[in-house]
């Protein structure tokens, strides 16, 4: 387990559901071997999240997470690794889902030309890097179309070792992007450095019920 840095005990959050909007970028790493017992071998998803105006709570977002399933919940994804720049999303998200937040400072830049948009990102935590990555897509001339998913986390110490699930319904203009990645090699997503990347997508003004 993990304990969020620098975050104070009680921090005020909103209440679930949280309706989200916003932007995402996700590519996809094949992992051939285990890295612990949170991190067995397959796919993951690593995905910055630009929650905007309109969000209860806006902030950037990045995730590490790999698909799961149960008998009791079905298909479902599980996020192992994951970093904000708002104290109040730690606490909401550890406490309401048991999803393990922690604070980093994030980077975002990106500009248009018609329907083409370069968006560039960078994260670190106490001035050490994490990753970097680029995009070019052009997601802003897709249709919007529904989305729906779940997640399942073990438990954590705010959650006084249950496991929670969620589920997030919404809607997105998607498509598949280029995308670049560099994960620092002594950071907390070195074990991701020089993974294939299978796939990167963009879901370009997202709206979202989380709950």
């Amino acid at each position: 387990m993990t304990e969020p840095a620098d975050t104070p005990s009680v921090t005020a959050y909103p209440p679930a559901p949280w309706r989200m909007v916003g932007q995402l970028w996700l590519s996809l790493f094949r992992v051939p071997d285990p890295v612990d017992e949170l991190r067995p071998a397959g796919v993951y998803g690593v995905a910055w999240v630009s929650y905007e105006p309109g969000s209860p709570l806006t902030y950037s977002e990045l995730l590490v997470a790999r698909p799961v399933r149960s008998a009791q919940h079905g298909r479902r994804v599980s996020i192992t690794d994951i970093w904000v720049d708002s104290p109040a999303s730690v606490a909401g998200g550890r406490e309401l889902w048991a999803i393990p937040k922690d604070l980093c400072d994030f980077t975002l830049e990106s500009d248009y030309r018609g329907p083409l948009a370069h968006t560039e990102w960078s994260a670190s935590a106490q001035r050490r890097p994490i990753a970097e990555a680029r995009f070019t897509d052009v997601s802003r001339a897709a249709p919007r179309v529904p989305f729906k998913g779940g997640t399942w986390q073990p438990g954590i110490a705010e959650t006084d070792g249950a496991e929670r699930t969620a589920e997030l319904t919404g809607s997105a203009r998607s498509l598949p992007c280029r995308g670049s990645w560099e994960f620092a090699a002594d950071g907390p997503l070195g074990w991701l450095r020089g993974r294939r990347q299978l796939a990167s997508f963009r879901m370009s003004g997202f709206r979202m019920s989380f709950a």
